[in-house]
């Protein structure tokens, strides 16, 4: 694998637009709709209330993504201290080659060190590699909440941070 290094930018950065575009086609051709509907804002995802990080590769493209945003206790079913993962990403050329596990311990250790006591996070059925990934990092089915919540193929995990 190519040599990578992560950093944190804004959500409106344009490689994280970038990135964020090729997720929601991702969804769209594993769910057939028009890709994730929660609503989120650059503002979400600044410090200390979150971050938003990308991770590039030697030649400077940007090969992977995720985020962290802040949540309290909501009629969405969040707990307070929650830091809500959003937006993970790894381009399918770098898939395999652990840079998700990097990029998931990178915003945990980011969200424990803003306070945050628990990482939360919704994915599909239709991403059973996430969800591979998930639970072999400590995670463990939760309530469910947040925008999915009602779906049946919903699937929500959490970790103590």
């Amino acid at each position: 694998m190519t040599s990578t290094h992560i950093r944190p930018v804004p959500f409106d950065h344009p490689d994280a637009v970038k990135l964020n575009d090729e997720v929601q086609a991702e969804y769209h051709e594993r769910y057939g709709d028009g890709g994730d509907a929660t609503v989120l804002s650059p503002a979400d995802f600044r410090p200390p209330n979150g971050a938003y990080l990308i991770a590039y590769d030697e030649t400077g493209r940007p090969v992977a993504t995720g985020g962290w945003r802040s949540q309290d206790h909501n009629d969405e079913g969040n707990e307070n201290g929650d830091a809500e993962l959003k937006r993970m990403y790894v381009v399918r050329d770098l898939r395999g080659h652990g840079l998700a596990r990097r990029m998931l311990a990178a915003l945990e250790d980011d969200a424990r060190t803003a306070g945050r006591t628990r990482m939360v996070l919704e994915t599909g059925l239709e991403q059973p590699e996430a969800i591979a990934l998930y639970t072999s990092s400590g995670y463990e089915p939760c309530a469910k909440f947040g925008y999915y919540r009602a779906y049946d193929s919903s699937r929500c995990f959490a970790k103590p941070l």
